[in-house]
């Protein structure tokens, strides 16, 4: 499966941030998110949700929830993955990461 050509830095940032679109859409989703011998979209979707959860990055998690269910996440792994990592992120966190991914799952 080919990866979709990402257009969010240019379309969101292009004309304030040009650089910094062009390395996300080129570099970040254009190379390294097409590596797919590597690891797999889903997997990749796995980690970067969990990172964002980690970090708090709940403005970027929304698109990246979208984004890991057209990967194959399923609803029932995704509460599964943010229940494991309520321990090791913190539990204000997960209930953040859970309000979201209701939406994304149409709960």
């Amino acid at each position: 499966m080919t990866a979709k050509k990402q257009t969010a830095g240019r379309d969101r940032l292009g004309d304030f941030a040009p650089k910094f679109a062009e390395l996300n859409d080129d570099v970040l989703f254009g190379e390294v998110w097409s590596r797919e011998d590597e690891l797999s979209a889903r997997d990749r979707s796995v980690v970067t949700i969990s990172a964002l959860i980690s970090g708090g990055n709940f403005e970027q998690l929304r698109s990246h929830l979208e984004k890991g269910k057209e990967n194959g996440i399923t609803e029932s792994e995704i509460a599964e993955i943010i229940t494991h990592i309520a321990f090791y992120v913190g539990w204000p966190k997960a209930w953040s990461a859970f309000n979201i991914a209701k939406e994304i799952y149409g709960r």
